[in-house]
């Protein structure tokens, strides 16, 4: 039994290309579980893998390896909460909130989402929030809903301050939120996964495509699209954009937030959205009240979506030339907010050149050539979006999300040890920021 043996495995099993995480970390993941059921080589262990559904679980659990935080990309669930919320842009929100997020990781996704809703001012009971994922360990840690430093990144931590208490080992979502989300295992590729059609008003579906063949996504999106309500936002990852437009969605022009629409669909709310870039979730004026942990509903013995991952994948297909819808751009929005919206509108080229006049006449900046590394990824150019980041991190070196986006993609062609380093370098500024801010 070879490598590419256990590639085909996982494809079948949960979708995985491995193509885009490189052979070394499949390799790591199976030299461990060899290790762990005392198997010494390849073929011992491919016949421990066939035996035991337990073991089969388990090396799907060392492959996959979740990135995430809270309010990571936050203009998405601006954009949310703005379509959604009380009061929001061309507001024609339903009676229950029903949102999918997909895979979850360890919950710092669908947690977000219903704090976003909840500070916009939608009642509880309104809101009810789906959260799949292939990890029971990543699900146990989701219900469990305790987060150490790691999962709170970036200068903006109010909602820490609404929605956590303090605990031994970490910081403990309170109640109001914790119970909006529901956390079940299921495969998006199973043939029976969630039965029926168009039942969410949003599903997010991050950073997941880029880890699947052409015929996988195509498969997957097929599936959040009978899934999805005719006028319902799909939200992906940066990388995931071009797919999307050649799949024959459509940019909801909410600038960075990479949402999409279907096609045709006339829904007035998306429509007026189109005109006023997604504005910021407008915090709540006190803290929810402290309740007891929920009790964990029981999981569904169906396995899980494909792994929580995230970043320019360096092969994602150019799109197609997306028609010109997109709306003027405000007089006083500045040229990098210019490109940041021609980007999410999937005009590319557009927001190259925008980034590179930038460039030419200011001389060197970290947006710019982070917005460049994203776009350049995006359209599949991962020599380029590489460039770009690394000149960024000579500006700043400790320019976080820079880091981990160059992380993934130096994952994405099998540089192992050096997405490791940058990932070290952001967890030592994530530290040296946290004994900062303990100092202040």
């Amino acid at each position: 039994m070879k490598l590419a043996g256990f590639e085909r495995w996982l494809k079948e099993t949960m979708g995985l290309d491995a193509s885009t995480i490189g052979p070394t970390i499949v390799d790591r993941a199976l030299r461990e579980r060899m290790a762990a059921v005392g198997s010494a080589d390849l073929a011992g262990y491919w016949q421990a893998l066939r035996a035991s559904p337990l073991e089969q679980q388990e090396l799907i659990e060392a492959v996959v390896v979740p990135e995430t935080w809270f309010f990571r990309d936050r203009e998405a669930f601006a954009a949310l909460a703005q379509r959604f919320g009380p009061g929001g842009a061309g507001e024609r929100a339903p009676e229950r909130l029903r949102l999918l997020s997909l895979p979850c990781s360890t919950g710092e996704e669908p947690y977000t989402m219903a704090m976003a809703m909840l500070d916009a001012g939608l009642s509880g009971e309104r809101l009810a929030i789906d959260a799949f994922d292939i990890s029971e360990r990543a699900l146990a840690k989701a219900r469990r809903a305790i987060y150490g430093n790691n999962s709170f990144r970036g200068s903006d931590l109010q909602y820490r301050e609404r929605h956590f208490s303090p605990v031994p080992g970490g910081w403990q979502l309170g109640a109001a939120a914790r119970e909006r989300v529901g956390f079940r295992q299921g495969n998006v590729l199973d043939i029976g996964f969630l039965p029926g059609a168009a039942v969410y008003d949003a599903v997010f579906c991050r950073n997941l495509l880029i880890y699947f063949d052409p015929p996988t996504q195509a498969r997957t999106v097929a599936v959040l699209d009978r899934l999805l309500r005719p006028d319902g936002l799909m939200f992906v990852g940066p990388a995931e954009t071009g797919l999307m437009l050649s799949l024959g969605f459509v940019s909801a022009q909410l600038p960075m937030a990479f949402a999409f629409r279907k096609p045709g669909a006339t829904d007035a709310a998306t429509a007026g959205a189109a005109v006023a870039p997604a504005r910021a979730v407008k915090p709540a004026t006190a803290k929810p009240a402290t309740a007891k942990p929920a009790t964990a509903a029981p999981a569904p013995g169906k396995r899980a979506s494909p792994p929580a991952a995230t970043g320019p994948a360096a092969t994602a297909p150019r799109p197609r030339t997306a028609p010109p819808t997109a709306t003027a751009p405000a007089a006083d929005a500045s040229p990098l907010q210019t490109a940041q919206r021609a980007a999410d509108d999937g005009r590319f080229d557009e927001a190259i050149a925008i980034c590179q006049a930038q460039l030419r006449e200011r001389g060197p900046s970290v947006e710019p050539l982070h917005l460049l590394g994203l776009v350049y990824g995006a359209i599949g150019q991962a020599t380029r979006a590489e460039d770009s980041f690394r000149k960024a991190l000579y500006l700043d070196p400790a320019h976080e999300e820079t880091l981990m986006h160059l992380a993934l993609l130096l994952d994405a062609k099998g540089d192992a040890a050096g997405a490791r380093v940058l990932r070290s370098r952001a967890q030592r500024h994530r530290k040296h920021e946290s004994r900062s801010g303990d100092r202040a």
